[in-house]
């Protein structure tokens, strides 16, 4: 595992035993101790098992040191779990208990509550009391009832209740994650792009983020005087001389650039992808006299500017895009970085979340083409088969070189099938395979008159994955637009042919949404259509619950999903706002507002 990296400890998730307090002769409250204890000891076990921080440490969990019947207990308990830096609760009992004595009162903690679904006391009647007095007082809290009656000795937590624990638990730990955290743009505005314009009330009422500035020109300062650790610098670059091959240059004869010329760039870039990381984390070793370099901004997310002013002149920031959003470098493997293209900052918001949610690294890309099975075989010859044929077709996915390699699909799980895996899994053999699949091309100078090098490598395999957008709308705020699919295996000759009706040197990634038959996904063509930005953020696996369940935390409606109906899961207070699962969404996100505000 890799030691956090920002400042500031991870969320800790706290379990209330909640437990009726009835006592006298019968023994209410003593007959129900081991049960209620029992519960939350599962609970605990079930998230320590199975989520972890994005560093790949286990999440916290604590418990209350008793079972919670009366406001002094409820009092003892919220005292600990805020020593302890509990930003997420759960609530869970098998039976009735007093509701606006014991439930969670603090206005900042990410709630959920867990009813027993059991016939000889009324845990589903304390959920449905709890939960009202929840949304009176506007505190919105998860609901989570089993399906099934279970015995009243039963240890085991129920399959459809622990897919709910977790989903709660994996956006609750992915939401109180960016507390606090950076926002850093490298940079402002590239070439008049939306999500470049950066909004820093969105970032810090929405997600409890501080936005952080800094000018291009500080990279040219630091590499000017010598502000980065020379030794790292040293090692970086014979790493990328060993292990990052040269690919063809497109650009005409007569205006490529001398071997000289590429060395001086390479680098150059090597060492601006050395100062991007020390600009986010900061870093000790740095020369004397740099003390104030050495702090950092503790970014948990970026963005580099890039186009043009710095790219028209400089090599372009290609190499650092796609080396940081990788889970490897030359010190192996390691916890990807969030470094949005073109500082779209929406982006790079939504690479964080997919991040957050899978610990995987994350793909930046223009949603750039939609290709129809009747334009694949007017120019290929080829009849579409699988999932792009299931789609109608398939949508491009393409940007200058700054996807993370992770993307290539050349990394192989136990069962022997592609895989994005998260930094720990990553082996030597999975790191040199993103390698081998991929090139470094001089830029396009059309693009870049400065130059640099742009990854190139082509999705050989069908991976999972889900695209996600998020766009500002005035007078209604952030939406989310998300949609889950997969990547599609073209045969090589066919993939050819279509990449080269755009730009041949960079990443390629074809993507088959999944259809549901229904408004924008009755085909890929619609998807596209209804897509409501130029670039999305693909992550590995169909992740659009959890995507959903994280933006109904962060008051952010999702305004375009492909989501099962039944995966849905948000705080139980939005059905009071009407019967539609997505006009719910609407209403609630504005009635309650964001977080922060």
């Amino acid at each position: 595992m890799n030691p956090c990296r920002l400042i500031g400890s991870y969320p800790v998730i706290g379990v209330r035993p909640v437990i009726d307090a009835r006592r006298g002769i019968l023994k209410v409250r003593e007959s129900l101790e081991e049960q209620t204890m029992g519960m939350a000891k599962a609970v605990a076990g079930l998230l320590t098992q199975n989520l972890r921080y994005s560093s790949g440490e286990p999440v916290k969990v604590i418990i209350s040191d008793t079972t919670i019947g009366r406001v002094a207990e409820a009092a003892a308990c919220a005292d600990k779990f805020k020593k302890a830096g509990v930003d997420i609760t759960i609530t869970v009992t098998p039976c009735w208990c007093y509701g606006s004595e014991t439930m969670d009162m603090d206005p900042m903690t990410i709630k959920a509550v867990w009813g027993f679904n059991g016939t000889e006391r009324p845990g589903a009647v304390y959920l449905a009391s709890v939960l009202a007095s929840h949304a009176q007082k506007g505190l919105p809290a998860f609901g989570i009832y089993g399906h099934d009656v279970q015995n009243a000795d039963e240890k085991e937590i129920p399959e459809d209740v622990k897919e709910k624990l977790l989903r709660f638990g994996k956006a609750a730990v992915a939401s109180a994650t960016m507390r606090g955290k950076s926002y850093l743009q490298i940079g402002s505005i590239t070439m008049g792009i939306a999500g470049s314009i950066i909004n820093p009330e969105f970032f810090e009422e929405y997600l409890g983020m501080r936005v952080e500035s800094v000018d291009e020109v500080e990279i040219i300062r630091r590499i000017d005087k010598g502000i980065y650790d020379k030794e790292e610098y040293i090692k970086a670059l014979e790493w990328t001389k060993k292990n990052c091959k040269e690919g063809f240059d497109k650009n005409p004869p007569e205006f490529r650039k001398s071997r000289q010329e590429l060395d001086r760039d390479w680098e150059f870039v090597v060492k601006m992808m050395c100062i991007i990381k020390d600009l986010y984390n900061g870093n000790p070793k740095l020369p004397d006299g740099c003390e104030e370099e050495m702090l950092g901004h503790n970014a948990i997310a970026g963005g580099f500017q890039g186009q043009r002013q710095w790219t028209d002149y400089y090599p372009n920031c290609d190499f650092p895009e796609a080396m940081l959003n990788s889970s490897f470098d030359w010190n192996g493997a390691r916890e990807s970085y969030i470094l949005a293209t073109e500082n779209d900052t929406l982006n790079g918001v939504c690479m964080l979340f997919g991040k957050l949610l899978t610990n995987t690294a994350q793909i930046f890309a223009d949603v750039r083409t939609y290709w129809s099975p009747e334009a694949v075989k007017k120019a290929t010859g080829y009849e579409l088969e699988g999932v792009a044929k299931e789609s109608g077709g398939f949508i491009h996915l393409i940007n200058s070189g700054a996807a993370c390699l992770d993307a290539c699909g050349e990394v192989k799980d136990n069962a022997g099938n592609a895989a994005m895996k998260p930094f720990w899994e990553m082996t030597e053999q999975d790191q040199q395979a993103c390698l081998q699949a991929t090139t470094w091309n001089e830029a396009d100078l059309g693009y870049f008159r400065g130059g640099g090098f742009s990854s190139r490598f082509l999705t050989r395999s069908e991976m999972p994955a889900t695209m996600m957008r998020l766009n500002i709308v005035k007078g209604l705020g952030p939406v989310m637009q998300l949609a889950e699919g997969w990547t599609v295996k073209l045969p090589d000759e066919v993939s050819d042919i279509l990449w080269k009706r755009t730009d041949y040197t960079w990443p390629c990634t074809w993507f088959a949404p999944r259809l549901t038959g229904k408004g924008p996904f009755k085909s890929a063509y619609d998807v596209m259509n209804n897509w409501g930005a130029n670039h999305g953020a693909i992550s590995y696996g169909h992740i659009g619950a959890d995507l959903i369940t994280l933006c109904s935390i962060l008051r952010i409606p999702v305004c375009l999903h492909n989501v099962p109906e039944e995966k849905i899961f948000r705080p139980s207070v939005w059905n009071s706002f009407g019967m539609d699962k997505d006009g719910q969404d609407f209403r609630a996100c504005s009635a309650f507002g964001p977080l922060y505000k």
